[in-house]
């Protein structure tokens, strides 16, 4: 199945910062929206903020992007809210749910979302932080709500149990969807559809990888035969 064909249930958010790979994947028409981080931005050698901001916008000026304040102060995590959120209309700005010192960022949630600005509240892992973030939220605000359900999943925890209690909780507001994040597999993209979550954040190594959602197996087994085949072959091995 070819990419551009693929009909899914719930929206891709392409996560990173190479600005070519994000060009790309606008290209698909199969990502509804861009995601990133300081660090996918360091990796990246971002090193100016706006200017990269500016460049994705010219790049998706369409589509939902998501940028992440990055200090540890909560005022002035604030301040850089704000400054960020008037680069576009799009842009919904990624507050983490605590600062280093484990303190919870409610207040400037809660400020943020009552004086319209769309945000992205990030880093979540538990359902009771869900509780406590949405007590914060206003109807009128667009937020997005991100659990990181492959970091759950790096503890040995199931994150679907968790990310059922998620939808569940969030069904009642208007304006905010649940997306799960740090995919770590393909398989994820169905979990997270089949339990109801609104988004996903996919790197390109995974959206690569999507056309082969329903291949046929015994199709995809020839396939993997042919390719150790073939290794053998380039290798030169005889015995």
């Amino acid at each position: 199945m070819k990419l551009q064909n693929l009909k899914l249930s719930i929206k891709i958010f392409a996560d990173g910062a190479e600005l070519s790979v994000i060009k790309r994947l606008k290209e698909t028409g199969v990502v509804k929206g861009f995601t990133t981080n300081p660090s996918l931005m360091r990796k990246a050698g971002v090193q100016d903020y706006k200017s990269f901001a500016k460049q994705v916008l010219q790049i998706a000026p369409d589509l939902p992007l998501s940028l992440e304040v990055f200090s540890d102060d909560l005022e002035e995590m604030e301040s850089q809210a704000r400054i960020i959120s008037s680069w576009g209309k799009n842009i919904f700005v990624k507050i983490p749910v605590m600062n280093t010192q484990r303190r919870f960022t409610g207040p400037i949630i809660k400020s943020l979302s009552r004086d319209r600005i769309k945000l992205n509240v990030t880093a979540i892992m538990s359902v009771e932080q869900i509780k406590n973030i949405a007590e914060c939220l206003t109807d009128e605000t667009p937020a997005i709500l991100s659990v990181f359900a492959g970091r759950i999943a790096d503890t040995g925890r199931d994150p679907a149990p968790i990310m059922a209690q998620c939808v569940d909780l969030l069904q009642r507001l208007n304006n905010v969807e649940l997306l799960w994040a740090s995919t770590r597999e393909l398989f994820n993209v169905v979990q997270a559809a089949e339990l109801g979550c609104d988004i996903i954040t996919v790197g390109e190594d995974i959206l690569d990888k999507m056309d082969l959602i329903g291949k046929d197996l015994d199709d995809f087994s020839r396939e993997t035969v042919e390719m150790f085949y073939k290794d053998a072959l380039g290798s030169k091995f005889w015995i």
